[in-house]
């Protein structure tokens, strides 16, 4: 057999047989790989911009010559985000809402979920129909700001995370993936005397590793990059997000920066405000993404297993 022959085949390695390519499978695979190298070049090329920026000095970022790659390496802009008092504390405060907002967001998800994946449950369809309903409709915005109102939750770190403890969406993922565990397990446990709360908390909980972690890492997304609830019922200073404060350094870079005076603007800001910008963005992005490795091994399977019911 020929050189060229050799190339055009593929072993198959469920069968042990070779399969041969023929010159337009071969063409497909090809811009396969071209379109998905340029898709992912596509993908990457605004946040690398965004980091080159941050790290470019002022004179390159201002003369729009800044690619993928710093020109003039400098970190002054860094030091000018993070001596700002307003972004630390938004920092903190996107951290705690992020947190503990994921953790209470979890917990209220596995307690409706479960007893939902329960055939028995009675009135379980019209429950669910509720649930559905609230993916479709909702109040509005100034009714949810009057019962926020009413609640007295208005101005205080609560408003950030309560209003969405529970995501319709995540609960019936985690629901499903509890219908399509073994029943034997909790027949089992009740036959020993467990309760329902201890056979969620000690055996359902442990085998749920999976989609806790993928609805985990959803919920700790959104909340990260949640402005809209800060934007509405946040007024004080103290209370503003990340995702808040950075919105308004778009707006207006010199204004956020010099709250109360702290910053000496004529020594300070001989950076281009779009270089500050830049590094506030990507000091606000890398944490949530430090947060990926951790998850990812649970990622694919705790998405196909909840989505699917077995």
């Amino acid at each position: 057999m020929g050189a060229t022959s050799e190339r055009a085949i593929r072993p198959n390695k469920k069968s042990g047989n070779a399969i041969k390519l023929s010159a337009g499978e071969k063409l497909f695979t090809v811009c396969n790989y071209a379109f998905f190298i340029l898709l992912g070049i596509m993908t990457l090329f605004p946040f690398l911009n965004v980091i080159a920026k941050s790290f470019s000095s002022e004179a390159a970022v201002v003369s729009g010559i800044v690619t993928i790659y710093p020109i003039d390496f400098q970190i002054g802009t860094y030091k000018l985000v993070l001596a700002n008092s307003q972004f630390i504390n938004s920092f903190k405060i996107t951290i705690f809402v992020t947190v503990v907002g994921t953790l209470a967001s979890l917990l209220m998800t596995v307690l409706a979920a479960y007893p939902l994946s329960k055939p028995g449950l009675k009135f379980r369809k019209p429950l669910l129909l509720i649930y559905v309903f609230t993916m479709l409709f909702n109040g509005g915005i100034i009714p949810s700001y009057l019962v926020m109102r009413e609640l007295e939750l208005v101005n205080t770190v609560w408003a950030l995370f309560v209003p969405g403890l529970v995501n319709v969406f995540y609960m019936l993922i985690v629901k499903n993936f509890f219908e399509a565990l073994p029943d034997g397990l909790e027949e089992s446990a009740k036959l020993d005397g467990a309760s329902n709360m201890r056979i969620l908390f000690n055996i359902i909980l442990p085998l749920s590793k999976p989609v806790l972690a993928t609805v985990g890492l959803f919920y700790a997304v959104l909340l990260w990059n949640s402005y809209f609830n800060a934007m509405i019922y946040i007024t004080s200073a103290e209370l503003k997000t990340l995702q808040l404060y950075l919105k308004e350094l778009i707006a207006s870079t010199q204004e956020v920066l010099t709250t109360a005076g702290q910053i000496d603007v004529n020594r300070d800001l001989n950076q281009a405000p779009e270089a500050v910008r830049a590094a506030s963005i990507v000091t606000a992005t890398v944490p949530i993404l430090l947060v990926y490795p951790f998850l990812q091994k649970h990622f694919v399977k705790g998405v196909l297993v909840g989505s699917v019911k077995g």
